[in-house]
């Protein structure tokens, strides 16, 4: 196994350290007694990643010297991916009056601001927040959200250039998204695999899916022709039903490559993304400036730091596929 830290936006990570040192500092210095609230909207199932997640974030508020029961309560809603009961969470969320909210996605962020504009929230995992009008810049959000998003323009292309490097005959391969979610993983990601693609000689085709009577059938399409691969586009569609895209590609024999680590832990054969479990710890670290007295408005946006390969070398014997030595000495994890 080999850990190696991807680092994007030095900016944001001198930020990150600075972020760290001043809560570190303040700490020392507030001795104010009050139990504080803090809320939470998991806009994903309660399962065994989200927990991992969530526990970072507690883990890192718990460093900083918030500690559940003592000087901190932490209000956590699993609504999933489901608008009705997102919506029916953050106005549960907001009654409650709590210091900060975090917001894990962004339908949650969404309904979170269409349900206060008072109360400070920091969101992780989301996408397009200037789009949305979450934020009005990434420099000054001049709102009450901030936080941190998940995605980079550029990472499209790269999951090209690691499935062609996988699978060197790849001739065609397949986008495969919900286009009904509100991150446009389409307009993200699409770009830039498309230049890769005409680059590299490979036809990229829209394999749109709502369901998983469609993901099985965009899967069937994909494998009529040979030399077929898929890369699986991150969104709350493609995320719920994780399991059933990893067996379908393997049972199909379509080399795949996927946004986040909890894919290729479910069979998939390599993913290259975010940490997302950083962005959760990170999110704890501005919640803490905002306990501490900052203001959302004057909290930078910030951009992903760390990112990660991870190949199940289990799922490549299956398929047949010889990966190069290079490309295993750059993954961050080798599953056997």
């Amino acid at each position: 196994m080999i850990r190696r830290e991807f680092v994007l936006f030095l900016g944001g990570s001198i930020l990150g350290g600075s972020i760290a040192a001043w809560a570190l500092d303040a700490r020392g210095q507030d001795s104010n007694p009050k139990v504080r609230r803090i809320g939470m909207i998991v806009g994903m199932d309660d399962d065994p990643e989200a927990q991992i997640r969530v526990k970072a974030f507690e883990r890192q508020l718990r460093e900083l010297g918030w500690i559940e029961g003592r000087n901190v309560r932490i209000d956590i809603r699993w609504p999933g991916a489901d608008l009705d009961r997102i919506r029916s969470a953050a106005a549960e969320l907001v009654a409650l009056a709590p210091d900060v909210i975090v917001a894990t996605g962004t339908p949650v962020a969404i309904a979170l601001q269409d349900a206060t504009r008072a109360i400070p929230i920091v969101f992780a995992l989301l996408n397009d927040a200037v789009g949305r009008e979450l934020v009005s810049d990434f420099g000054r959000p001049r709102s009450n959200l901030t936080g941190l998003t998940n995605y980079e323009f550029s990472m499209g292309g790269k999951w090209l250039e690691i499935l062609k490097e996988i699978a060197p005959r790849t001739a065609r391969v397949g986008l495969v998204f919900d286009p009904t979610t509100s991150t446009k993983p389409r307009q993200f990601y699409g770009p830039s695999v498309d230049a890769v693609g005409r680059s590299l000689g490979v036809e990229v085709i829209d394999a749109a899916v709502r369901d998983q009577f469609g993901i099985e059938q965009a899967l069937d399409g994909l494998a009529r022709e040979p030399n077929a691969g898929v890369i699986v586009l991150p969104d709350s569609t493609t995320v719920r039903y994780r399991t059933l895209v990893t067996a379908s590609a393997a049972k199909r024999g379509l080399p795949a490559i996927y946004p986040y680590r909890y894919f290729v832990t479910n069979g998939g054969l390599v993913s290259y993304g975010v940490d997302t479990v950083d962005l959760y710890r990170r999110a704890a670290l501005y919640v803490d400036r905002i306990l501490r007295g900052a203001k959302p408005a004057d909290l930078p946006v910030q951009r992903p730091t760390k990112f990660e390969l991870v190949i199940n070398l289990k799922t490549a014997k299956a398929l047949s596929l010889d990966l190069p030595p290079t490309l295993l000495a750059r993954a961050d994890e080798v599953r056997e």
